[in-house]
């Protein structure tokens, strides 16, 4: 039923944690999720995973503990690596996390197993399941087993989740009726591991890519600017968020990890490391709007087709080769014989629809133009023939997939229309990207996506021969590998790579140590061709750890290997910031403010000489002095803001 592996007391019981956080999930997001809330914020986990097929209760404590002790030792390690940091007192032992890890095994998250989890004095509690309609029915049992904790939820229905954030928030508040709503820490934050990691996934097909996110109803654009050429001046916009890695753009680059000499991304750098970062790119804060990026949206579907649904590129030229001769031979007509220019173009029409009388006695140019527009009669007849069949069978397959047309070129290719693969489409159409999906299974979830959006779909196995050819990877600008199996995406990107040695390719991997290992070879190999490697719980466990940590969280970007987090915080209480002019709360490569809430009631003097837009004034001076009753929006490392949230103190810099 239920076992219990932790370092004591072996046998099942109530949780010996008072405070810590709740993981429930059956994939890499809630191992993920697990040790960034222990190896970042320094939190007492409880991990409630699904037993291995086949093993027996007698021996959950051994195996359980021997995986345990595996899966955060390795995971401990690479994120030490990519400036995760370590939990207070570790020393960089990764067995200390472990033992602050208790972990169950639970084929389903009921009541006996979110008990004995300890829901009842938990402070938080996740539920990640790659399955909805699990993640809903445990969300309802941990909100009546305990009303006050707080909920993350992973769900990929962005609507349902409005409506289920809604609705537990309301049963919190009926639960404690007579508490203050404000005092209640209960609340409900509906996530989707998709929609984190899709736009990551897509910029790294693309050059100078533009993320977005939404803040107290603004949208903050963080644009990826190339180095500055000789004689050029780096626009910094609003603030410049982070220094890339100096390999970036160098296809044989580790991204800064692992090449020799290279320096890594810096986050939030000071003036000084930015005007000494010579020919590295940058992530600025470039603009803050009120309208947001809907309205640059492209218009992919509606009630009426574009014309290139209907007929093919060939048909329209030759359609206006042939107006083109009939134009000119209506001019020539009246030019010839001085007829009015409307009786001519008459005379030219009934010549070429053979609808006229012959010519003759007529002048010598008047026949022969009646001969040139019989010809172009002749000419118009099968392509009318063809018009009506192509149009037909446009018709006829109207609601069907479309095939890569023969003179596509400069798209990307997207293998994989699952739950991840779908949001990517999506976010590479908004950005007017052209893109041709393959996929194997013809009921996949971004099938009916891709047809609503007229995306060429190539329906086959990745891994014969042809499939990738029929995408036209020889005219792409790159392969995005997307599928759940790590093998699959590898086959696929060698096998394109044959095809294209200079291939830009992105691969889903989920092991760091195989991830690494492939990305070396890769390089060793087609040291031309820029190679990355992405992984979605990697990319979505800091937004999902820091809702978590309450409602402070605004956004994340991810910045190659790292990520960076925008949150909102109340300056009273923090020492940090209270007190301190903006200037001073600057911590490099930890934290930086970078707007003031001046939604009423605020109290006046307001620093002078910002632009409001909405309720936040940007550009602050830098020598306002922050009060206990501001209210700041913060960029901040994941453990930049977790020394601000006071969770624990950082172990190094």
């Amino acid at each position: 039923m239920l076992g219990s592996v932790s370092s004591f007391p072996q046998q099942p019981q109530p949780s010996p944690f008072f405070g810590h956080m709740v993981v429930c999930g059956d994939d890499a997001l809630a191992q993920r999720l697990a040790v960034e809330l222990r190896y970042v914020y320094g939190e007492r986990v409880t991990l409630v995973v699904p037993p291995d097929p086949g093993t027996a209760r007698s021996e959950l404590p051994l195996s359980g503990r021997g995986r345990a002790t595996a899966l955060f030792g390795r995971m401990a390690s690479a994120m030490n690596r990519n400036g995760g940091g370590l939990p207070r007192g570790s020393d960089g032992d990764t067995n200390a996390g472990v033992e602050a890890v208790r972990i169950l095994q639970a084929a389903e998250p009921s009541d006996e197993t979110l008990e004995e989890a300890g829901i009842d004095t938990a402070s938080a509690v996740a539920l990640v399941y790659d399955d909805d309609e699990r993640n809903i029915r445990a969300a309802l049992t941990a909100r009546r087993l305990n009303p006050r904790v707080r909920l993350v939820i992973r769900l990929y229905n962005r609507k349902l989740g409005q409506h289920l954030e809604t609705l537990l928030d309301q049963a919190a508040a009926l639960a404690s009726p007579g508490l203050d709503p404000a005092a209640l820490d209960a609340s409900t934050t509906v996530l989707s591991d998709a929609d984190t990691a899709a736009p990551a996934l897509a910029a790294t097909a693309l050059a100078g890519s533009t993320r977005v996110i939404r803040a107290e109803g603004l949208f903050l654009r963080a644009a990826e600017r190339t180095p500055p050429r000789n004689g050029q001046v780096a626009d910094p916009g609003l603030c410049t968020l982070a220094l890339l890695s100096s390999t970036t753009h160098d296809p044989a680059g580790a991204e800064g990890s692992d090449s020799s000499g290279a320096e890594g991304p810096q986050l939030l750098p000071d003036q000084a490391q930015v005007a000494a970062a010579t020919g590295r790119g940058t992530v600025v804060l470039e603009a803050v709007t009120q309208s947001g990026p809907a309205a640059s949206k492209p218009r992919m579907s509606g009630r009426s087709a574009p014309l290139s649904q209907f007929f093919s590129r060939r048909l329209r030229w030759s359609a206006l080769g042939v107006g083109l001769a009939v134009l000119g031979l209506a001019v020539a007509s009246s030019l010839t014989t001085g007829d009015h220019p409307l009786h001519a173009a008459y005379l030219t029409l009934l010549d070429l629809f053979a609808m006229g009388d012959p010519a003759i006695g007529d002048p010598t140019p008047r026949q022969i133009i009646q001969i040139l527009s019989g010809i172009a009669g002749l000419m118009l007849l099968p392509l009318l023939v063809a018009g009506v069949l192509e149009a037909f069978g446009s018709l006829r397959t109207a609601s069907s997939l479309r095939r890569p047309p023969r003179g596509l070129s400069g798209h990307v290719v997207l293998l994989g229309l699952g739950k991840i693969g779908t949001r990517v489409l999506v976010h590479l159409r908004e950005l007017g990207i052209p893109v041709v999906c393959v996929e194997d299974d013809p009921d996949a979830r971004g099938i009916a996506v891709a047809r609503r959006l007229h995306v060429p779909v190539v329906l086959g196995d990745v891994t014969h021969e042809g499939v990738l050819e029929a995408a036209k990877i020889t005219r792409s600008r790159g392969l995005l590998a997307l599928t759940s199996v790590d093998t699959t995406n590898l086959e696929a990107a060698l096998y394109a790579r044959s095809l294209k040695p200079n291939l830009r390719v992105t691969l889903r991997l989920f092991d760091d140590e195989f991830a690494t290992a492939v990305y070396r070879t890769l390089r060793t190999a087609h040291p031309q061709a820029l190679t990355r490697s992405r992984s979605v719980s990697h990319l979505a466990g800091p937004s999902f750890a820091v809702a978590m940590m309450g409602r402070q969280i605004l956004g994340a970007i991810p910045v190659e290997r790292k990520v960076m987090l925008f949150a909102a915080i109340e300056v009273a209480g923090h020492p940090q910031l209270e007190g301190r002019t903006v200037e001073q709360a600057f911590r490099a490569g930890a934290w930086r403010v970078l707007a003031l809430d001046v939604a009423p009631p605020h109290a006046p003097g307001a620093p002078g000489g910002a632009a409001e837009q909405g309720s936040l004034v940007w550009n602050l001076h830098p020598g306002y002095v922050l009060r206990p009753t501001d209210r700041v929006v913060v960029a901040a490392t994941r453990r930049g803001l977790a020394e601000l949230l006071g969770r624990r103190a950082l172990t190094r810099r």
